[in-house]
């Protein structure tokens, strides 16, 4: 449990951020805003009349996370304050995209490595090989694609029975306040940013049939938007904090900010945390999902950073994508062309290498310690470090 100074520090925290939410989608007109998930109810927002004002309350409340008691917290707020600081550095206009990573996701400003990614190649292209698959590595990639493709007209009930299954697992490893009725419902949508989304609040994962879609990678979209991903990060949050359990921040989810990774990763590692990975098939989809993410900071990289024109980046992105056909280029590209998300890319990169390494150090007693600590709390990459 955490202590009473930082229960009521995370109440004036989440009327702080709302009010910085309030004041953005006022001036900016982005339906989205920076709090995309708002599961607080009654009147919690803080009214802040400029930047100025909010800046001022944000360095206040950077300081008074100094005090607080537990280590973890002070690190995560003190965090959260800088992030929300740069946020409004770069409303003003005055915030480079280097700035933009470093400072709202508090991760190196620097995309995937040619190195990384070769190293991810030459893993799936051994993988596919031992599987059997000839070729180049295009060639061994499309060949799987075919071999585990799923019909466009039979997506959704495939990753129904998916979502059926990483339910049962995750309540046999996580007690879960309500029964599967009040799970998730898929609605497939198209010419959308994004692979999937959970909408938790009208409880649908939106899913984005436009890529060429594969068992695997349903059977990973299951776990990260559902369980024991978003759905269960979220649910966890609302009733711990009903409970007077866990922290008022908890009912926010903020993007551009110091917990942005670690809510990718949670997700990113639901098949670990499931004992789920079930063979080759499985792994091959893990390494295209972390190589996908690589690509992704990539081509952002390329886009903000170096300046390429657009039609370069989805060219790049196209000769190096390996799976997922048009449709995924597409999204990536409708993700990384939006200024007020483009940096979030780096999120899928970091978070998973940030949850993923912690998860393995802790001893299998302490597992579930380990998951309160996690979806109790809101992480950064460096706090989720300090469980012990």
């Amino acid at each position: 449990m955490l202590s009473d100074t930082t229960m009521a520090y995370a109440e004036n925290l989440t009327g702080a951020l709302l009010g910085v939410d309030a004041l953005y989608r006022h001036e900016s007109g982005d339906a989205d805003g920076l709090v995309v998930v708002n599961m607080a109810t009654g009147e919690r927002s803080e009214r802040f009349g400029s930047y100025q004002e909010a800046a001022s309350c944000f360095r206040e409340l950077g300081r008074r996370a100094e005090a607080l008691p537990e280590p973890d917290r002070q690190l995560y707020y003190a965090q959260v304050c800088r992030s929300t600081l740069a946020f409004l550095r770069w409303r003003g206009g005055v915030l480079p995209f280097t700035e933009q990573i470093s400072e709202f996701l508090h991760v190196p400003a620097a995309p995937a490595s040619d190195a990384e990614l070769d190293a991810l190649r030459a893993e799936m292209r051994g993988l596919l090989s031992r599987m059997g698959y000839s070729g180049d590595l295009g060639a061994q990639c499309a060949a799987w694609e075919a071999r585990n493709r799923v019909p466009p007209d039979e997506v959704p009930a495939v990753l129904d029975e998916l979502l059926d299954q990483a339910w049962d697992r995750t309540a046999e490893r996580i007690a879960l306040p309500d029964p599967k009725s009040d799970g998730m419902r898929v609605q497939t949508v198209s010419g959308v940013p994004f692979n999937a989304r959970c909408d938790y609040l009208a409880r649908t994962v939106e899913l984005n049939v436009d890529p060429i879609l594969t068992r695997p990678a349903l059977k990973h979209l299951a776990v990260h938007e559902c369980y024991p991903g978003h759905y269960v990060q979220f649910k966890l949050r609302e009733t711990w904090y009903a409970n007077g359990e866990a922290p008022a921040d908890g009912l926010l989810s903020v993007v551009n900010t110091a917990s942005s990774c670690t809510f990718e990763g949670i997700a990113d590692n639901g098949l670990r945390v499931l004992d789920w990975i079930e063979g080759d098939d499985d792994r091959f989809a893990a390494l295209m999902t972390r190589y996908r993410s690589g690509i992704g900071t990539a081509a952002a990289w390329r886009l903000h950073q170096l300046g390429w024109a657009p039609e370069q980046v989805t060219d790049w992105l196209r000769k190096n994508t390996l799976v997922g056909g048009e449709g995924w280029v597409a999204n990536r590209m409708r993700f990384i062309e939006a200024p007020q998300r483009c940096a979030l890319i780096w999120s899928y990169w970091w978070g998973e290498a940030s949850v993923g390494p912690a998860w393995e150090r802790v001893p299998t007693e302490r597992q579930g310690d380990f998951l309160r600590f996690l979806y109790g709390r809101m992480h950064s990459p460096q706090s989720v470090a300090l469980f012990s």
